[in-house]
């Protein structure tokens, strides 16, 4: 491990009596946006609350800047800048006493930096936080992290309650604020089309598993949408299939690139498409081990 990566996990697993995470090897860049995906259950939150030191891993090694943050939970205090999809404090308090609160919790607190989300977020500073929409509650949990010169920013399905207006303003700040190659960014969102803006880099998690790593461009490159009959798609490698499905105007599979013979329609793939085939395929995987047929043959 060593500090050009702002986290590394390294085969990390944790167990629960419902849940698995397994093994799970991902780097984070310096100056890169990395975004991870996933069902609901996969194990995302699981793996930013070991990030977070917020549960201890069983196996395996987690670091941020190259330190072990059970050894230093200062790192999480002044250094990471957290947005979870609740904004976990009072809801008596309104913004100007969070003002107040975080000068004497954070070193680096900038009140005038947090005064001027406030206003570009169009948040009132005297409206308790009961009083306040999930919407506003979540740009004022992006405001506090944005405000005390955190160099990694971790959401965890933070932009969920947003209009596309002000998701595609925090998608500019996020660019914004990995400019320099020393601030990076975790972004856990079901909102795939954020994270297709936004990411340098994709984690894809799958029942605990990490399935998918890499950059968002090479994951591009790799796989394409082949379009066409079932005959026409029954040409390509059955090994290069990763997941389809069928309707009235034909068969769509995600593929590999090299695989895919010329005669085949093939189309760019979007991250939302490689979700969505992921887990169809996985599925599929699934089904055929519990009943033994072959499943991809037959159609979904």
């Amino acid at each position: 491990m060593n500090d050009k990566y702002a986290i590394e996990l390294e085969g990390v697993s944790k167990s629960y009596d419902d849940f698995q995470l397994k093994n799970i090897n991902i780097k984070v860049p310096k100056g890169s946006i990395m975004g991870l995906i996933g069902e609901n259950g996969s194990g995302k939150s699981t793996t930013i609350k070991l990030i977070l030191n917020m549960v201890k891993c069983d196996e395996g090694k987690i670091k941020v800047f190259g330190k072990d943050c059970s050894d230093n939970p200062h790192l999480l205090m002044e250094d990471i800048g957290i947005v979870f999809d609740e904004l976990y404090m009072s809801e008596t308090i309104n913004p100007l006493a969070i003002n107040k609160i975080m000068k004497n919790v954070y070193k680096n607190w900038d009140s005038n930096v947090f005064c001027e989300y406030l206003k570009r977020f169009n948040i009132p500073k005297k409206k308790k936080i009961r009083d306040l929409s999930k919407g506003t509650r979540m740009k004022l949990g992006i405001a506090i992290a944005l405000s005390h010169k955190a160099k990694l920013l971790i959401f965890d399905e933070a932009t969920a309650g947003l209009d596309p207006v002000v998701r595609d303003d925090i998608i500019d700040i996020c660019m914004d604020f990995t400019k320099d190659e020393e601030h990076s960014i975790l972004m856990s969102s079901h909102i795939v089309s954020d994270l297709e803006k936004a990411c340098d880099y994709i984690a894809f998690l799958h029942n605990g598993e990490l399935i998918m790593c890499d950059e968002k461009d090479a994951i591009k490159d790799k796989y394409r949408i082949a379009k066409g009959s079932k005959e026409e798609i029954e040409h390509i490698d059955k090994s290069a299939i990763k997941g389809k499905k069928e309707n009235a105007y034909g068969v769509y599979a995600m593929v590999e690139t090299d695989s895919v013979p010329s005669t085949v329609h093939t189309e760019n793939i979007t991250i939302e498409d490689l979700f969505i085939y992921t887990i169809r395929g996985q599925r599929v995987l699934r089904e055929k081990d519990l009943d033994g047929q072959d499943i991809l043959e037959e159609g979904e």
